[in-house]
């Protein structure tokens, strides 16, 4: 597994973390505090981390769009972090192919999420690349 899939899980965690408390202040310095991990590893998932809560209300109003007869509101905080951190890569890691932002998701929402989650998150998030060409165009 490489570095870029663990640090998606590890913002995975923080984000769910955020999204139960909605406490932010101390949330990134606390996750790492009993933990010995790479710094490449902590730079990117914090990275991932802030910028999905800086990008949050913009990120959330794309998801809905793409997700007929679903709001983010009930969807289950594991998907919908899934499918932040992913939005957030569309719009902000050019280095990261869609293909790939989209095979990570569904490989940790097999192993974070519920039994249907992989489809129900690689749908939405095949939408949202058809909804958003404009904005995610030069990584397709």
């Amino acid at each position: 597994m490489g570095y870029r899939r663990k640090a998606r899980e590890f913002a995975l965690q923080m984000l769910y973390q955020y999204d139960v408390s909605h406490e932010f202040e101390h949330l990134i310095d606390e996750f790492w505090s009993n933990k010995d991990v790479p710094d490449d590893i902590k730079e990117f998932a914090g990275n991932i981390v802030e910028g999905v809560i800086k990008g949050e209300t913009s990120i959330d109003e794309m998801i809905n769009r793409s997700a007929e007869n679903w709001s983010i509101d009930r969807m289950a905080v594991v998907d919908r972090n899934i499918m932040r951190i992913a939005a957030y890569e569309f719009l902000n890691i050019q280095e990261i192919p869609v293909k790939v932002t989209i095979n990570e998701a569904i490989e940790i929402a097999k192993k974070f999420g519920g039994e249907e989650s992989g489809s129900f998150i690689n749908g939405i998030l095949d939408r949202i690349v058809r909804d958003n060409k404009d904005k995610v165009s030069s990584k397709l």
